[in-house]
């Protein structure tokens, strides 16, 4: 699928678009749509270091020139602090597996329910076990979104920067600048939103909230400070803060007054944090009981609500909820009633791929053995082996990439056709369906310009 070299590559597409000054100009919309994004984009991913740089760019420029622009959220979720629209809880996607197939999948959904309030996003932990860094990630649901014919904005969000709690109590300052340079690649690749999640620095020991979430705030303000100081001109990013780490005990409002206040110390800027996460009930990837099925969640809707209202007097826009795929049904209508401002899915579209009857036996049973040979070591005794599988496949997605994208377009096709209508089950239940006109009113996207590569430079010289 990938071009073999620059000059072929802008050759091909010349009858779609053309460097031009610096930039792209895009000639004939319909036909980079449905005969050359398919091929930038495999070409983006898994084309040689020139090729795929030239991709890339050429990927993030044309966008623009069709009107699919990378955006903060950040005026809507101001607006909702100032209680202008309610009743609103916006789904952030993690795209793990069949990255574009997903993506694209998304895009249609959003476009089927009149939605622009939808984020693509990416955890810290998910881009190593994916093999997707920034760039790529940023690349990949841009040319979802031309492909399916987007018009506006697009939210694209570095879900989870991370610290890892061991790694700072070895070495503060060498796990800070691993977010640090995370956070510049982020903004690099055209994010323009990032989760900074330091909650797992909380140090339940001493009786004093502010003490046991000082090294949350503290960092999580610093690292925020480093943001307003790298994005680019006329963007603000949304940010989005962390007090409780997903799996452990339930937030309090004490505990969230002592975060923002002390971040708000600490911080050095004229906007702070967007939102903040906290933790209600749930767990990343949900349960599997012995029996296959997934333990069932009892969330705690009426701290969700509070914690969110105590949000919004500090001027953010309310509180997020993690690791929800999973729960009934049924249980999505309540986040828009209870005022969630966002809520995080992931495990559940993860299922549908590998579970709803198109993924090919033969891999998924492939998928299953590299888990048993390449992650032993997470095993836990009295665990079957179902529950085993399902905790670590999401660590196959990266091995078994390639061989993923290039399934048959049949295959890939039900896989997309399911994961649509479940992200557009999700979006009537969280109330962002007709949110098209409510976003457009907010968000007034700034163009995001990234240097041409070299290889680009060179062959255009050359014609």
């Amino acid at each position: 699928m990938q071009y073999a070299s620059v000059p072929e590559m802008l050759s091909a597409v010349r009858g779609s678009l053309q460097t031009d000054n610096g930039g792209v100009k895009v000639t004939n919309p319909e036909l980079l749509r449905n005969e050359h994004i398919d091929r930038l984009v495999h070409t983006a991913v898994f084309g040689d270091e020139q090729t795929s740089a030239a991709a890339r760019w050429l990927i993030w420029q044309a966008a623009w020139g069709v009107g699919v622009a990378s955006a903060s959220i950040d005026e809507l979720y101001k607006a909702r602090a100032r209680g202008e629209y309610d009743r609103l809880t916006v789904p952030a996607v993690n795209v793990r597996g069949m990255a574009y197939d997903t993506a694209r999948a998304l895009v249609r959904a959003a476009q089927a329910k009149n939605c622009a309030a939808f984020i693509f996003e990416l955890a810290r932990s998910e881009m190593g076990y994916t093999f997707q860094n920034c760039e790529e990630f940023a690349t990949v649901v841009t040319a979802a979104a031309i492909r399916e014919g987007h018009q506006g904005p697009i939210f694209i969000q570095g879900d989870h920067f991370q610290a890892n709690a061991k790694k700072y109590k070895a070495d503060p300052d060498a796990e800070i600048e691993g977010l640090r340079k995370l956070i510049r690649e982020a903004i690099a690749a055209g994010y323009g939103n990032i989760d900074i999640d330091t909650s797992t620095l909380v140090d339940l020991g001493p009786e004093s909230l502010d003490e046991q979430q000082r090294h949350n705030y503290e960092r999580c303000a610093e690292l925020a400070t480093l943001i307003r100081q790298e994005e680019p001109a006329g963007v603000t990013i949304s940010i989005g803060g962390e007090i409780g780490e997903v799996g452990k005990h339930n937030s309090t409002v004490g505990e969230l007054k002592a975060y923002l206040d002390g971040f708000n110390r600490r911080f050095s800027g004229s906007r702070g944090l967007s939102k903040v996460s906290i933790q209600t009930g749930t767990s990343h990837g949900g349960v599997r009981l012995p029996d296959g099925t997934i333990a069932s969640v009892k969330i705690d809707f009426d701290t969700l609500k509070t914690l969110g209202e105590v949000a919004r007097e500090y001027g953010l826009g309310g509180a997020v909820q993690h690791g929800a795929s999973t729960l009934p049904s049924e249980a999505f209508g309540n986040f828009p009633r209870y005022e969630a401002l966002e809520v995080h899915l992931a495990t559940e579209f993860q299922n549908i791929t590998y579970d709803g009857g198109h993924f090919p036996k033969d891999l998924l049973e492939e998928v299953n053995q590299w888990c048993r040979d390449n992650c032993a070591d997470e095993a836990k005794e009295g665990e079957t082996d179902d529950q085993f599988v399902y905790k670590t496949r999401k660590k196959a997605w990266g091995p078994f990439k390639q061989r993923v994208w290039n399934l048959p377009e049949s295959t890939r096709s039900g896989i997309g056709q399911d994961l649509q209508g479940k992200f557009e089950f999700l979006m009537d239940q969280l109330g962002a369906s007709n949110s098209r006109d409510l976003v457009a009113r907010y968000i007034k996207p700034t163009k995001i310009d990234k240097p041409a590569p070299q290889s680009i430079k060179k062959a255009a010289a050359a014609v």
